[in-house]
């Protein structure tokens, strides 16, 4: 198991739109976000995913690893200034193809706001 976490900042959201060209405006305006279910501004849903991605590369099972798939449930919103925990754990490896499935989590207070399973295919070490 490997985990994470991050404070979510207007800025993340901001520059996550800018790089996304996700431009919706339940993330980046106020007035019109406090119109919707949510009464606030929220972060991308793919943001958060993008926590996941970056775990797997940084920590479980490490650079060089590569996506095959990825499945999300979106379960509840990330506002700005929710710390985001986020843990993958193994949940079965195939060593002749290298592949690992993960269970990936992202979490707010203890609740699931992301969930999911990955492939990846690992990279391998040198023996």
């Amino acid at each position: 198991m490997a985990e994470t976490s991050r404070v979510v900042g207007a800025a993340d959201i901001e520059a996550f739109a800018e790089v996304s060209g996700d431009h919706n405006p339940v993330h980046l305006d106020e007035d019109y976000a406090k119109t919707t279910p949510f009464g606030e501004r929220i972060a991308h849903g793919m943001l958060s995913a993008s926590f996941i991605s970056a775990l797997i590369a940084g920590k479980l099972p490490g650079a060089g690893a590569i996506y095959l798939s990825q499945s999300l449930r979106f379960r509840r919103p990330v506002k700005i200034g929710d710390l985001v925990v986020t843990r993958v754990t193994v949940k079965s490896l195939d060593e002749g193809k290298a592949h690992v499935v993960l269970d990936t989590v992202c979490e707010v207070n203890g609740k699931t706001v992301i969930d999911g399973e990955a492939l990846i295919i690992a990279p391998r070490r040198p023996k």
